[in-house]
């Protein structure tokens, strides 16, 4: 046949053919752009991820240090070359994605008196600094910037930060004496005077080069009885003459913007290879192995995810350009076998479908795949899946062609139901064993380590589906047989006929279709669901609460006055303290066991604040129970907390809170609590105590638990900070008010953070993406069921029309025929959907979601609504379908002009 025939046979089939091309469009459009998407969405949670993590974890630090027996002979000045000698040394992917670096020269701390210093009871360490490229990084708001050129024995010229010399009442010509003091605290060993001769503002406080700690641009507050420590920025020149230790670093961070997540995995090696390689002088410190490593298994999970959900739309997409292939087989069957009388062979029929395909189907993927290559994203995807579709999609109508035999006119195919055959029964039993043998080895393997996306389980939920559809295509004929027997016994006979034609089950490969489509939207909606569920686990687990604010320490009376705050109905006080030692008894020295971090909690009112919250958290009766008034608190331990306590004989030991000992009553063992995030496996929650008289000093709480309407942040910030700086001058701790504000966290800010960086944006595209894709290819197959009986239904509907059949008896035989097949679809699909992440939870790795809080997979009420409005949906749509289509062939036509019209 010639191209131009063949360009008319297009034309006469052009609806057909619009279809097929359509279909071939989105496929490579699929193809194309769900990778470019995907690509940016990692770029840009990459960038994300490390812009949260704090310097210490995604910097690489060298340090060396110099004793302090002389002055250093430009010891600063010398070792500012081995900035880029380090650098040059990394290994070539470390090396190309890290940015800015900074090298500095750190004195240490020493004691610093002052007539300008604010307060006779502020006690102050300061310590100098030299950092390269600070000059500009800051504008002088004062002064002039220490000299490069000192005199002999003239004092060491500082600058401060706004903010810190501030707090510290200090400005341009305050002179300071740094001392280094005896072994008794208090003689003077060395004095060093200090002048400060300049006073500047950070251009941009968040940049880099200030997140050393502690940072220049602020005062640090004490630890406990400690001193506060503040940094002044000098010279190198001024830092080599000094006489007390120095401390040099070179730094330099990653840059996410050079950062490519398929060079996670060697930037990750670069990284442990200078770990293990280090100049022996040197010290390292850098997490960025262990940062990229936890990125990576995300990302893992997340392409793992998508690529399921992927398989199962594209599985979806193939099964209909099948169907669409078959229909219009079906269409032109008369004019096959036409050929065939001819004297034309199956390869003349084959033939001439290919060359009308080449005609339409190229071309509908070349459209797809530049559609796709214009979403935002990069291009960095394989381009051969591209024309795999083209060569595939084209084969899919000759080879159908070619399969086709006999069907001419006046053969009746909806008669009777048809027996399958042995050949096609052998080939559901096969594919049914192989879905049950992945699905089985799947799980006893779990998935391949290279970090690539595993094919088996990508497989496994389509093997699966396309069983389950087979399956029930073999059940559901019976009860509906059943049900039609039933009906034949009553008066009428729409509810005979619809169920009786509904009985035969002819539309077979629909059905395993619409399985597939809404298999993988129920697939989406559950592990979604699970990851949700989970994510308010983790962050009930922070913030078991409305709220928390947490500090060094709070005055005691905060508590009222947090409680007198509108919104507010319940307050909680807690107390937690890390790295503290186990004593035997009130006296004697600590126990040989490993420190410990302790959580002090009031259980009643952390009962009222978990119900007012509406927060699921199991509270033991220890806790919420009364508490003695003297003697051993009830606690909960860690396992290996128990296990210590057991060996060393221990049944009532003593703890150390705040200076004081408390001694406690293991009452029960957890493996975590609430609001000990971080803590590790060695942890002991103790309950409040009623009267903590036998404590060396009354009792101040860390942070508050609050329930209630948080409105007003400042309000709760502004009740913290206070109650913080009473804390601080109460006499409870020796030193002036802290720089450093209380941290409020809400609930809604802790589950928010979870779902906000990261591979989030992958993974809610993987969701929205899969469900609407899958529910719309779903109903695209439901209407190729209609479609593929619309011929036979069109004469019954003919003949029962011209017998007297009403409109609305017309519509329920239309109803009762079709709700079986799409109620047994669209329920084996939901069944399906939600059994797959059940089956697969062990291997997907969901709990990289949701900060390492297990992801339970389980059935949600709210599937059944789900299961019931898309029935609803899809038997609507289905009707709405048929009654266009019989519209369009005009039914008393169909009786005149035949089946095959």
């Amino acid at each position: 046949m010639s191209p131009l025939s063949a360009l008319r046979r297009v034309r006469a089939y052009g609806g057909q053919f619009a279809l097929l091309a359509v279909l071939a469009m989105v496929t490579a459009l699929l193809v194309t752009g769900v990778p470019r998407i995907a690509d940016r969405l990692t770029a840009e949670g990459l960038r994300q991820y490390l812009s949260a993590q704090p310097a210490t974890q995604r910097d690489i630090l060298y340090t060396a240090d110099q004793g302090g027996s002389g002055p250093s002979v430009k010891g600063a000045s010398a070792r500012a070359g081995k900035l880029a000698e380090l650098h040059q040394a990394m290994p070539e992917p470390l090396r190309r994605v890290t940015g800015e670096q900074w090298y500095a020269a750190q004195t240490a701390f020493l004691t610093t008196r002052g007539p300008d210093l604010v307060a006779a009871r502020l006690r102050v360490e300061l310590g100098l600094r030299t950092v390269s490229g600070v000059r500009e990084a800051a504008t002088l708001t004062d002064g002039r910037w220490p000299t490069d050129d000192p005199e002999p024995d003239s004092p060491v010229e500082v600058a401060l930060a706004v903010d810190v010399a501030r707090q510290l009442g200090l400005k341009v010509g305050s002179r300071l004496v740094m001392s280094v003091l005896g072994p008794d605290g208090e003689s003077e060993v060395q004095r060093t005077a200090v002048v400060v001769t300049g006073v500047f503002a950070a251009t941009d406080p968040k940049g880099g080069i200030w997140d050393s700690l502690p940072t220049p641009l602020r005062v640090a507050p004490p630890i406990g009885d400690g001193p506060f420590l503040a940094v002044a920025v000098t010279s190198d020149a001024q830092i080599d003459g000094v006489t007390w230790p120095v401390t040099y670093s070179w730094r330099y961070r990653v840059d996410s913007g050079r950062l490519d997540a398929r060079d996670l995995a060697a930037v990750s090696a670069a990284a442990a290879e200078i770990t293990r390689n280090r100049p022996p002088e040197l010290r390292l410190s850098q997490g960025v192995d262990l940062l990229l490593d936890d990125f990576a298994d995300s990302l893992t999970a997340s392409r793992t995810l998508l690529a399921v959900i992927s398989a199962g739309v594209l599985a979806t997409l193939a099964g209909l350009v099948g169907l669409a292939a078959a229909l219009s087989v079906r269409r032109r069957r008369a004019e096959f076998v036409l050929l065939r009388a001819r004297g034309g062979s199956s390869g003349t029929v084959a033939g001439r479908s290919l060359v009308e395909a080449l005609l339409v189907i190229p071309a509908a993927v070349a459209v797809g795949w530049v559609v796709g290559l214009l979403l935002p994203g990069s291009s960095t995807g394989a381009a051969w899946p591209v024309p795999v579709v083209a060569l595939l999609i084209t084969a899919a109508l000759p080879v159908l062609a070619l399969a086709s035999r006999g069907g001419g006119p006046g053969s009746r195919q909806d008669v009777v139901s048809a027996r399958p055959s042995v050949r096609r029964l052998t080939a559901e039993v096969t594919v049914l064993v192989v879905a049950v043998l992945a699905a089985f080895l799947l799980r006893r393997r779990g998935l391949a380590d290279d970090g690539t996306v595993d094919p088996l389980l990508v497989s496994v939920p389509v093997l699966l589906a396309v069983a389950a559809a087979l399956v029930a295509l073999r059940v559901y004929p019976w009860p509906v047989r059943l049900a039609g027997n039933l009906a034949a016994r009553s008066r009428g006979s729409v509810a005979f006929l619809g169920l009786a034609r509904a009985g035969r089950g002819s539309a077979t490969a629909p059905l395993v279709v619409v399985v597939i489509a809404v298999a993988t939207a129920a697939f989406c909606g559950v592990v979604s669901t699970g990851i949700g569920a989970g994510r308010d686990r983790a962050a009930t687990r922070a913030v078991p609460g409305d709220a928390l604010i947490t500090a060094d320490g709070f005055a005691p009376d905060t508590r009222d006055r947090f409680a007198e705050l509108a919104g507010i109905r319940a307050v909680m006080p807690l107390l937690a303290q890390t790295g503290q030692p186990v004593f035997p008894d009130a006296q004697r020295q600590a126990a040989d066991l490993a420190d410990v971090s302790v959580l002090m909690v009031d259980g009643p009112a952390f009962a009222r604040v978990v119900a007012d919250a509406q927060l699921a958290v199991d509270l033991p009766a220890a806790l919420t129970g009364p508490v003695p008034a003297d003697g051993p608190v009830p606690a909960l331990v860690s396992p290996a907390v128990a296990a210590d306590l057991t060996a060393a004989g221990l049944t009532e030991p003593f703890v150390q809170v705040q200076g004081g000992r408390y001694a406690f009553r293991p009452a029960g063992t957890v493996d975590d609590f609430p609001l000990l995030t971080g803590a590790g496996d060695r942890f002991v929650v103790l309950a409040w105590p009623a009267r903590p008289a036998f404590a060396e000093r009354p009792l101040a709480p860390t942070g508050f638990l609050l329930a209630g309407t948080v409105t007003d942040r400042a309000a709760l910030q502004r009740i913290g900070d206070d109650g913080q700086r009473r804390y601080h001058e109460t006499g409870l701790v020796t030193g002036g008010a802290p720089d450093r504000p209380s941290v409020l966290t809400t609930w809604a800010q802790a589950r928010a953070d979870l779902g906000g960086r990261g591979v989030n944006g992958l993974l809610s595209f993987a969701f929205v993406a899969g469900t609407g894709g899958a529910v719309l290819l779903g109903l695209l197959a439901i209407a190729f069921a209609v479609l593929a009986g619309a011929r036979s239904r069109g004469q019954v509907l003919s003949r029962l029309r011209t017998l007297g059949l009403s409109r609305r008896q017309w519509r329920g035989l239309l109803a009762l025929e079709l709700a079986p097949l799409v109620g047994t679809a669209v329920l084996t699909g939901a069944v399906v959907g939600a059994l797959l992440p059940v089956l697969l939870n062990p291997v997907l790795g969901l709990a990289e979601f949701t900060g390492g809080a297990p992801v339970q997979v389980r059935f949600e009420p709210g599937l059944v609504g789900g299961i019931v409005g898309l029935g609803a949906l899809a038997l609507g749509f289905a009707v709405a379908v048929e009654a266009l289509n019989n519209r369009r062939m005009r039914l008393g036509e169909v009786l005149r002009l035949g089946e095959e019209s």
